[in-house]
C-alpha cells in the first residue's frame, strides 16, 4: 500500500515481513507477508514507486500454492506447509524503483529466533546472491534488485531438538527504504568474469544463475593445456526439462569452452562410432584429463549431469551416461529450424533442446556463423557427442564455419566441452 503525506521531507519504503510459523512434532506450518509501505512528499512532475515484480520459485518441496502478489505489487503473500526436515520453501522477487528518486535502505530490523528455535528452523531474506541486505544500500531509479525469501525446516537435526509440544513462531523483517543521499552504497550485483568460483557456485546454488547474463565469459588456467575461455551457455530450465527420459545437457546452468582446449583428439582410433559417445576413446580423455585440468575451486561446484546421446545404425538405442564433462548434441547448438536433414539424423534430438546461447545467436544449420570456435586464434572444428545414425563410421562436428559436418572417428578435431554447476 503507498500513501502519500505532505509536509515530508523524506520518501519511505518499507518492507515488513511476517513470519507466523507453528512447529509441531514432525511437522512446521509457515505463513508469511511481505509488505511494502510508503510515505512521501512528491514534488511536481516527481514520483516514488518502489514496488515487487517478478516472483519466481526457486524451491518448493512442501506442494504449497506459489506466492501472490496483492496491493499493487507492495504486499507477497504465502503459505507453506513444512512437515518434514529437509522441507524447503524459497522464491526470489525483484524490489523495483519504477519512480524517478533514488532509494537507499535507512534500517533493517529482524527478529531473532531463539536458540531453540534455531535448531529446527532457517529462515533468511538476502539478495538472491545471498549477500545481506544493509543500510545505506542505494535502489537507483529506474533499476531493480532481486531477493530471496527462504524458510526451511532444518535437516541437521537431532531427535532430541525436535519440539515436543506445538509452538508459534514470529519472524519479522523490517526493511525501510528512503530518498537516497550521498552515503549510499551501490550494491555490486554479481559479475562473472571477476567473481570467484566460490562466489559463483554459490550464487548459482542460491537460485541467482540468472544474474549472470548468457555469454559471459571468464578465462581459466588449465595447467598444460594453457588458459582458456569459459562461457555462460545456458541458465534456463524449461518445462521440458522435467519430461522424463530427457537430457539435462542443456537445463540449468551450463558453461561451455568458448574456444577450443585441443585441436589434435580422435573420437576413436578407428573409424566406428559402435557404441557411441560414451564408448569412444575421447569420452575417458574428457572425463579423465581435460576434467582433472579444471581448477579445484571449480570443480567443487561441477555436478552430475544426465546425458542421453545418439546411436548409430549398429546400435538399437540411445545412450544414457551420467557425466561430468560432456560433449553438445546437434540440437544444442543449431536447434530444430535448420533447412537441413542433420537434425533428424542425431537420433537423440528428441531428447534435449538448443542452448540458451545458440538460441540467441540464432543458430540454425543455416545461419551458423555464432557456432565458430577458435583454437589459438584460429577457427578450427570441434567434436559433438552426435553419432551419424545412418552410417557407423561418423560422428558428427562443428566445421570451422560453424556449418555441420560428418567426421570419421579417427579424424582429428578440436574438443570444447560443456557441464553444469548446481
Amino acid at each position: 500500500m503507498r500513501r502519500y503525506k505532505k509536509n515530508n521531507t523524506a520518501m519511505y519504503l518499507m518492507i515488513f515481513i511476517l513470519v507466523v510459523v507453528a512447529i509441531g512434532i514432525g511437522y512446521a506450518f509457515l505463513n508469511k507477508n511481505l509488505k511494502i509501505n510508503g510515505t512521501s512528499n512528491i514534488a511536481k512532475n516527481a514520483s516514488w514507486d518502489v514496488h515487487f515484480e517478478d516472483i519466481t520459485m526457486i524451491t518448493n518441496t512442501t506442494n504449497s500454492s506459489a506466492p501472490s502478489l496483492t496491493e499493487q505489487d507492495t504486499i507477497i503473500n504465502f503459505t507453506a506447509n513444512l512437515k518434514v526436515p529437509t522441507d524447503e520453501y524459497s522464491f526470489s522477487a525483484n524490489i523495483v524503483n519504477d519512480g524517478t528518486i533514488d532509494a537507499m535502505v535507512s534500517e533493517v530490523v529482524k527478529s531473532n529466533l531463539t536458540t531453540t528455535q534455531e535448531k529446527y528452523t532457517e529462515f533468511s531474506v538476502t539478495y538472491l546472491d545471498g549477500t545481506a541486505i544493509n543500510k545505506k544500500d542505494k535502489l537507483a531509479k529506474g533499476t531493480s534488485l532481486p531477493i530471496k525469501v527462504k524458510v526451511k525446516y532444518k535437516d541437521d537435526i537431532n531427535a532430541i531438538d525436535l519440539p515436543t509440544t506445538d509452538e508459534s513462531l514470529s519472524l519479522s523483517v523490517t526493511i525501510t527504504y528512503m530518498q537516497a543521499d550521498s552515503s549510499a552504497n551501490e550494491v555490486k550485483m554479481p559479475d562473472f568474469a571477476t567473481d570467484s568460483w566460490e562466489k559463483i557456485i554459490s550464487v548459482v546454488q542460491s537460485g541467482g544463475g540468472s544474474l549472470y547474463e548468457v555469454g559471459d565469459t571468464k578465462e581459466i588456467d588449465m595447467g598444460s593445456f594453457g588458459t582458456h575461455t569459459l562461457r555462460v551457455a545456458n541458465t534456463s530450465t524449461p518445462d521440458e526439462c522435467a519430461t522424463e527420459g530427457f537430457s539435462q545437457t542443456a537445463c540449468g546452468f551450463v558453461l561451455e569452452f568458448a574456444d577450443i582446449i585441443t585441436d589434435t583428439q580422435e573420437m576413436n582410433s578407428t573409424a566406428t562410432n559402435v557404441g557411441g559417445w560414451p564408448a569412444s576413446e575421447l569420452y575417458t580423455y574428457v572425463q579423465n584429463d581435460i576434467y582433472n585440468a579444471l581448477p579445484s575451486e571449480l570443480k567443487s561446484g561441477i555436478i552430475d549431469t544426465y546425458v542421453v546421446s545418439g546411436h548409430g545404425p549398429e546400435d538399437l538405442a540411445n545412450f544414457t551416461t551420467t557425466d561430468k564433462l560432456y560433449l553438445l548434441s546437434t540440437k544444442e547448438v543449431w536447434g530444430k529450424e535448420g533447412t537441413s536433414n542433420v537434425i533428424n539424423r542425431d537420433t537423440a534430438e528428441a531428447e534435449t533442446r538448443q542452448l540458451d546461447y545458440y538460441k540467441a545467436q540464432g543458430v540454425t544449420t543455416s545461419n551458423y556463423s555464432g557456432a565458430k570456435k577458435q583454437y589459438n586464434g584460429s577457427s578450427n572444428r570441434w567434436w559433438l557427442r552426435a553419432a551419424n545414425s545412418s552410417s557407423s563410421y561418423y560422428f558428427y562436428g562443428v566445421y570451422y564455419d560453424g556449418g555441420w559436418s560428418n567426421v570419421y572417428a579417427y579424424y582429428s578435431n578440436g574438443v570444447a566441452p560443456a557441464f553444469r554447476i548446481g
